[in-house]
């Protein structure tokens, strides 16, 4: 039971850790050999070669577990005062992820609204019909 509560908090911790992550990563006051060791480790996880992926169900816990790892280390390696800073941001919802998210969506809603309006426009024209055959009562 107790390795079942302890999975449920990893997923729970996963997104949040991300999120953090990715705010520790853009911010310029954290150290480069921290930022770079998380790359390379990202870099490891998405590389076409991967070396135990012959057996079954390990082969894909193993990045899992290097992506968890690999988070969490970089996470422990920041400034506890911009870590601070930035969880406290990500709890009012006002972080460098968060206000990326938003931008991000309101670029693409801007982007689809203006396909949808092309589409539209485009088969909204009736002068590009060309009927210059007689029909049949005229013929």
């Amino acid at each position: 039971m107790r390795l079942l509560s302890r999975a449920m908090q990893l997923l729970v911790e996963v997104p949040r850790h991300g999120k953090l992550a990715y705010c520790l990563l853009r911010d310029e006051r954290v150290p480069r050999a921290p930022k770079l060791v998380l790359l390379a480790a990202m870099g490891l996880i998405i590389s076409p070669i991967d070396f135990p992926a012959w057996i079954p169900v390990v082969g894909e816990l193993d990045m899992l577990a290097l992506g968890i790892l690999a988070v969490q280390t970089f996470i422990e390696a920041c400034p506890e005062e911009i870590k601070r800073e930035h969880e406290a941001a990500l709890a009012a919802n006002d972080s460098i992820f968060d206000h990326d998210l938003r931008d991000t969506t309101g670029a693409l809603r801007h982007w689809a609204r203006g396909l949808v309006t092309r589409a539209r426009a485009r088969f909204q024209h009736t002068d590009d019909f060309d009927d210059s055959y007689p029909s049949i009562a005229e013929g």
